[in-house]
Protein backbone atom coordinates (compact mmCIF):
# COMPACT_ATOMS: atom_id res chain seq x y z
CA UNK A 1 0.00 0.00 0.00
CA UNK A 2 0.93 3.44 -0.90
CA UNK A 3 1.83 5.57 2.24
CA UNK A 4 -0.73 8.09 2.93
CA UNK A 5 -0.16 12.08 2.67
CA UNK A 6 -3.06 12.81 4.51
CA UNK A 7 -4.47 11.07 7.82
CA UNK A 8 -7.83 11.67 8.56
CA UNK A 9 -8.91 10.80 12.02
CA UNK A 10 -12.27 10.30 13.46
CA UNK A 11 -13.11 10.98 17.58
CA UNK A 12 -15.41 9.72 19.15
CA UNK A 13 -14.01 5.88 20.57
CA UNK A 14 -11.33 6.13 17.83
CA UNK A 15 -9.42 8.56 19.12
CA UNK A 16 -10.88 9.04 23.18
CA UNK A 17 -12.77 6.71 25.31
CA UNK A 18 -16.33 6.93 26.00
CA UNK A 19 -16.74 4.93 28.89
CA UNK A 20 -16.76 8.06 31.46
CA UNK A 21 -19.95 9.16 29.39
CA UNK A 22 -21.45 5.68 29.03
CA UNK A 23 -21.27 5.25 32.91
CA UNK A 24 -22.88 8.66 33.26
CA UNK A 25 -25.99 7.70 30.77
CA UNK A 26 -26.83 4.18 32.32
CA UNK A 27 -26.51 5.42 35.67
CA UNK A 28 -28.84 8.53 34.76
CA UNK A 29 -31.57 6.17 32.83
CA UNK A 30 -30.85 3.00 36.01
CA UNK A 31 -29.82 0.63 33.04
CA UNK A 32 -26.44 -1.26 31.82
CA UNK A 33 -27.56 -0.70 28.49
CA UNK A 34 -28.75 2.47 28.25
CA UNK A 35 -25.83 4.03 26.32
CA UNK A 36 -25.85 0.97 23.86
CA UNK A 37 -29.22 2.00 22.79
CA UNK A 38 -29.12 5.46 22.86
CA UNK A 39 -25.89 6.20 21.01
CA UNK A 40 -26.70 4.15 18.18
CA UNK A 41 -30.59 6.36 18.30
CA UNK A 42 -28.35 9.56 17.93
CA UNK A 43 -26.14 7.92 14.64
CA UNK A 44 -29.61 7.02 13.49
CA UNK A 45 -31.49 10.59 13.74
CA UNK A 46 -28.03 12.11 12.44
CA UNK A 47 -28.35 9.96 9.28
CA UNK A 48 -31.95 10.74 9.18
CA UNK A 49 -31.14 14.63 9.76
CA UNK A 50 -28.76 14.11 6.54
CA UNK A 51 -31.32 12.52 4.19
CA UNK A 52 -34.08 14.76 4.79
CA UNK A 53 -32.28 17.76 3.79
CA UNK A 54 -32.70 19.06 7.58
CA UNK A 55 -29.38 19.86 9.86
CA UNK A 56 -29.26 20.27 13.58
CA UNK A 57 -26.19 19.92 14.98
CA UNK A 58 -25.00 16.89 17.00
CA UNK A 59 -25.60 17.80 20.43
CA UNK A 60 -29.33 18.88 19.47
CA UNK A 61 -29.72 15.76 17.94
CA UNK A 62 -28.19 13.66 21.09
CA UNK A 63 -30.99 15.53 23.39
CA UNK A 64 -33.44 14.90 21.12
CA UNK A 65 -32.64 11.12 20.56
CA UNK A 66 -31.86 10.79 24.60
CA UNK A 67 -35.25 12.54 25.34
CA UNK A 68 -37.12 9.75 23.10
CA UNK A 69 -35.03 6.94 25.00
CA UNK A 70 -36.27 8.32 28.55
CA UNK A 71 -39.91 8.16 27.43
CA UNK A 72 -39.43 4.56 26.66
CA UNK A 73 -38.12 4.19 29.28
CA UNK A 74 -41.41 5.65 31.49
CA UNK A 75 -38.14 8.56 33.11
CA UNK A 76 -38.83 12.15 33.04
CA UNK A 77 -35.75 14.56 32.27
CA UNK A 78 -35.85 18.65 31.44
CA UNK A 79 -34.03 19.45 28.60
CA UNK A 80 -31.40 20.89 30.75
CA UNK A 81 -31.20 17.83 33.03
CA UNK A 82 -30.32 16.16 29.45
CA UNK A 83 -28.07 18.74 28.52
CA UNK A 84 -26.12 18.30 32.02
CA UNK A 85 -26.10 14.28 31.13
CA UNK A 86 -24.62 14.71 28.10
CA UNK A 87 -22.24 17.36 28.94
CA UNK A 88 -19.87 14.60 29.92
CA UNK A 89 -18.67 14.16 26.33
CA UNK A 90 -16.68 17.19 26.37
CA UNK A 91 -14.53 15.42 29.20
CA UNK A 92 -13.52 12.00 27.50
CA UNK A 93 -9.59 10.96 28.36
CA UNK A 94 -8.00 9.54 25.07
CA UNK A 95 -7.33 5.64 24.78
CA UNK A 96 -3.92 5.17 26.47
CA UNK A 97 -2.15 4.43 23.38
CA UNK A 98 -3.35 7.28 21.59
CA UNK A 99 -0.79 10.03 22.69
CA UNK A 100 2.11 8.04 21.63
CA UNK A 101 0.50 7.03 18.55
CA UNK A 102 0.29 10.75 17.54
CA UNK A 103 3.48 11.70 18.44
CA UNK A 104 4.88 8.61 16.42
CA UNK A 105 3.18 9.97 13.77
CA UNK A 106 4.08 13.58 13.53
CA UNK A 107 7.63 12.50 14.47
CA UNK A 108 7.24 10.88 11.00
CA UNK A 109 5.93 13.95 9.58
CA UNK A 110 2.36 12.63 8.61
CA UNK A 111 0.01 15.62 8.45
CA UNK A 112 -3.56 14.92 10.39
CA UNK A 113 -6.65 15.99 11.11
CA UNK A 114 -9.32 15.42 13.16
CA UNK A 115 -12.86 14.87 11.38
CA UNK A 116 -15.91 14.70 13.44
CA UNK A 117 -19.82 14.88 13.62
CA UNK A 118 -19.60 16.65 16.65
CA UNK A 119 -20.53 20.80 16.86
CA UNK A 120 -17.46 22.94 16.40
CA UNK A 121 -17.54 23.88 19.59
CA UNK A 122 -17.66 20.72 21.49
CA UNK A 123 -15.37 19.12 19.20
CA UNK A 124 -12.27 21.22 20.24
CA UNK A 125 -13.23 21.48 23.83
CA UNK A 126 -13.21 17.80 23.86
CA UNK A 127 -9.57 17.32 21.90
CA UNK A 128 -8.25 19.90 24.53
CA UNK A 129 -9.29 18.51 27.80
CA UNK A 130 -7.43 15.46 26.03
CA UNK A 131 -4.74 17.14 25.58
CA UNK A 132 -4.11 16.07 22.14
CA UNK A 133 -5.78 19.29 20.29
CA UNK A 134 -2.21 20.53 19.08
CA UNK A 135 -0.98 17.19 17.13
CA UNK A 136 -3.49 18.34 14.02
CA UNK A 137 -3.20 20.91 11.39
CA UNK A 138 -6.82 21.20 11.32
CA UNK A 139 -10.10 20.71 13.41
CA UNK A 140 -12.75 20.11 11.58
CA UNK A 141 -16.93 19.60 12.23
CA UNK A 142 -18.90 17.95 9.47
CA UNK A 143 -21.19 21.40 10.32
CA UNK A 144 -19.02 23.01 7.49
CA UNK A 145 -21.25 21.06 5.18
CA UNK A 146 -24.07 20.06 7.03
CA UNK A 147 -24.24 16.88 6.54
CA UNK A 148 -22.78 13.90 8.72
CA UNK A 149 -20.69 11.24 7.84
CA UNK A 150 -20.59 8.78 6.39
CA UNK A 151 -21.90 11.56 3.11
CA UNK A 152 -19.64 11.96 0.56
CA UNK A 153 -19.77 15.66 1.21
CA UNK A 154 -18.04 15.44 4.70
CA UNK A 155 -14.79 13.60 2.95
CA UNK A 156 -14.67 15.67 0.00
CA UNK A 157 -14.74 19.06 2.13
CA UNK A 158 -11.01 17.94 3.68
CA UNK A 159 -9.92 16.54 0.72
CA UNK A 160 -10.83 19.89 -1.03
CA UNK A 161 -9.70 22.12 1.54
CA UNK A 162 -6.17 20.43 2.31
CA UNK A 163 -5.89 19.93 -1.83
CA UNK A 164 -5.14 16.12 -1.60
CA UNK A 165 -6.49 13.36 -3.90
CA UNK A 166 -8.96 10.93 -1.96
CA UNK A 167 -6.36 8.39 -3.05
CA UNK A 168 -3.49 9.83 -1.07
CA UNK A 169 -5.95 10.19 2.09
CA UNK A 170 -6.50 7.86 5.08
CA UNK A 171 -9.46 8.12 6.85
CA UNK A 172 -8.90 6.28 10.91
CA UNK A 173 -11.90 4.90 12.42
CA UNK A 174 -13.75 2.72 15.16
CA UNK A 175 -16.68 2.31 13.03
CA UNK A 176 -17.39 -0.03 10.52
CA UNK A 177 -20.04 3.07 8.68
CA UNK A 178 -17.15 5.35 8.80
CA UNK A 179 -14.86 3.25 6.76
CA UNK A 180 -17.72 2.76 4.55
CA UNK A 181 -17.92 6.02 3.77
CA UNK A 182 -14.58 6.54 3.38
CA UNK A 183 -13.94 3.81 0.90
CA UNK A 184 -16.92 5.12 -0.94
CA UNK A 185 -15.31 8.58 -1.33
CA UNK A 186 -12.36 6.70 -2.70
CA UNK A 187 -10.09 7.29 0.28
CA UNK A 188 -8.01 4.96 1.64
CA UNK A 189 -9.19 3.54 5.44
CA UNK A 190 -7.71 1.98 8.61
CA UNK A 191 -10.03 0.53 11.15
CA UNK A 192 -9.50 0.60 15.04
CA UNK A 193 -10.59 -2.76 16.39
CA UNK A 194 -11.92 -1.32 19.63
CA UNK A 195 -13.42 -3.42 21.55
CA UNK A 196 -17.05 -4.31 20.66
CA UNK A 197 -16.23 -2.92 17.15
CA UNK A 198 -16.61 -4.61 13.70
CA UNK A 199 -16.75 -4.00 10.56
CA UNK A 200 -19.68 -3.84 7.76
CA UNK A 201 -19.20 -7.07 6.14
CA UNK A 202 -21.34 -5.53 2.92
CA UNK A 203 -18.96 -2.78 2.11
CA UNK A 204 -15.37 -2.69 0.79
CA UNK A 205 -12.62 -3.60 3.18
CA UNK A 206 -10.22 -1.53 4.70
CA UNK A 207 -6.48 -1.03 3.61
CA UNK A 208 -5.38 -1.56 7.40
CA UNK A 209 -6.68 -2.89 10.18
CA UNK A 210 -4.86 -2.53 13.65
CA UNK A 211 -5.38 -3.22 17.44
CA UNK A 212 -4.93 -0.42 18.40
CA UNK A 213 -3.87 3.17 17.43
CA UNK A 214 -0.45 2.85 18.06
CA UNK A 215 -0.39 -0.54 16.46
CA UNK A 216 -1.81 1.64 13.29
CA UNK A 217 1.03 4.07 13.60
CA UNK A 218 3.53 0.77 13.59
CA UNK A 219 2.13 -0.21 10.46
CA UNK A 220 2.28 3.63 8.77
CA UNK A 221 5.58 3.65 9.69
CA UNK A 222 6.88 0.15 8.34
Amino acid sequence: MEKPNLLIFDVNETLLDLNPLKNTVNEALQNDLAFELWFPMLLQYSLVETITHKYHDFTEVGVATFKMLTGKMNLSYSEEEIRKILSQIKELPPHPEVVDALQKLRNENFRMIALSNGKPSVLREQLKFANIDTYFVDIISVEVVKKYKPHREAYDHVLKKEKVPAERAMLVAAHGWDIAGAKSSGLKAAFIRRKGKSLYSLSEKPDLEAEDMLDLAEKLVK
